[in-house]
């Protein structure tokens, strides 16, 4: 009687066990018309593109150059008596710089003033006996070979006259050389001797630099292929001067902050470099306070034109494809995803420029993109993010 009121238990408690779990199941099964059958397709940020102005630019390395540069250099030897300026300061033209001793090239102009002086009194006796040789001769007084002679004898000193006029101004300029003048308004550097060295008249090593560096050059180089693209693009009417006349130019120093002042560029090489393939760019800039220096080295922001049609696609709606082809995901027809193929030319901030591939009014779709794949129907909704500026700049970067 026990086995069987065991039995009886434990035949009730595994009917209870069952009932349990029949129940938490169809409580787990999704009816009909529940949540899973009312969700919707999922939701993605959308661009719409559409064309706008953008201004177009290329990043070129270059260095900066003065704009005069002259070497001080002795025209007579001697020593150095005085250095007259402060290294580091501004000079003009004309300023002397240095005072090589004098003394010598004194006494050549003193030597020269008598000789010029000896031949001028000589002159002036024959010049007499030449005139009364004159009036002689035509009454046969004297004769002719003696009027000859006396003639011949004036000419000579006459050009001895000369002679000693030209070599009293040749002493008279060695004498003002050893002042030693700036040849041009500027800055000038450090001096390479100091008083009682010896110089030499047009010796290799100058005695100091002076640089003109308001304004100065920026000289850059860009490759000739990318020259002969701006140029079929300008042909093309794609791209504008911006109707200004001369390209504008933007520097980016070496610290990476920008130069405040804006130039302008002034020419191109007219033959391109064998060794390099690119072509030699020169860019004028102000420099009133001297910020910029021979020899900097900068980045410069060279306008190339203005692109009245441009679109402009975010980067972050931009992919890649197996092929490296750059592609994009689009809202198509009946809201669903469509991938196409773009040509994307060049960077402009956090956007792509693209030139084939999509068309005004296309939605491309910039959030929510690891959610979905071609094909899939979406919910479209604008995107809510930093806007691509329409004025845009961009470097010369591929993507």
């Amino acid at each position: 009687m026990m086995n069987i009121a065991n039995s009886f238990r434990m035949l009730v408690m595994c009917g209870w066990l069952v009932g349990v779990l029949t129940a938490v199941g169809c409580k787990q099964a999704s009816p009909p018309g529940g949540a899973a059958a009312t969700k919707g397709p999922p939701e993605v940020g959308v661009v719409v593109v559409k064309p706008e102005q953008v201004t177009l630019t290329t990043e070129l390395t270059g260095r900066i150059s003065a704009q005069m540069v002259a070497e001080v250099r002795p025209q007579v030897g001697g020593i150095i008596k005085k250095r007259l300026f402060e290294e580091g300061g501004h000079v003009r033209a004309g300023d002397v710089l240095y005072q090589i001793d004098p003394a010598t090239f004194q006494a050549a102009v003193a030597s020269a003033r008598a000789a010029l002086a000896k031949a001028e009194a000589n002159a002036f006796s024959l010049r007499k006996k030449e005139e009364r040789y004159r009036q002689l001769v035509t009454i046969d007084a004297v004769s002719k070979q003696e009027y000859d002679d006396t003639a011949a004898a004036l000419k000579q000193a006459e050009a001895d006259i000369e002679s000693g006029r030209a070599a009293l101004e040749t002493a008279k300029i060695n004498l003002a050389y050893t002042r030693v003048t700036a040849p041009i308004d500027g800055m000038i550097g450090r001096s390479a001797v100091t008083p009682g060295a010896l110089v030499t008249a047009n010796q290799e090593t100058p005695l100091a630099l002076v640089q003109q560096l308001d304004p100065v050059f920026v000289d850059v180089t860009q490759s000739s292929a990318e020259m002969l693209r701006l140029k079929r693009s300008f042909a093309r009417g794609e791209l504008k001067d911006g109707g200004q006349g001369q390209a504008q130019v933007r520097l980016l120093l070496e610290d990476g902050g920008a130069y405040s002042h804006a130039g302008i560029l002034k020419f191109s090489e007219v033959s391109v470099e064998q060794s390099t393939g690119s072509v030699t760019l020169r860019a004028q800039f102000p420099n009133p306070d001297q910020f910029l220096l021979p020899g900097m080295f900068v980045r410069a922001i060279v306008q190339e034109g203005v692109r009245e049609q441009g679109m402009l696609v975010p980067q972050r709606g931009v992919s890649r494809n197996t092929a490296g082809q750059a592609t994009a995901l689009v809202v198509g027809t009946n809201e669903v995803v469509e991938q196409r193929l773009i040509d994307a030319e060049r960077a402009i901030g956090d956007a792509w420029l693209v030139n084939d591939g999509l068309q005004t009014g296309d939605r491309v779709i910039v959030e929510g993109v690891q959610r979905i794949r071609p094909g899939v129907a979406v919910k479209a909704v604008p995107f809510v993010g930093k806007a691509v500026a329409a004025d845009s700049q961009t470097t010369a970067m591929k993507p």
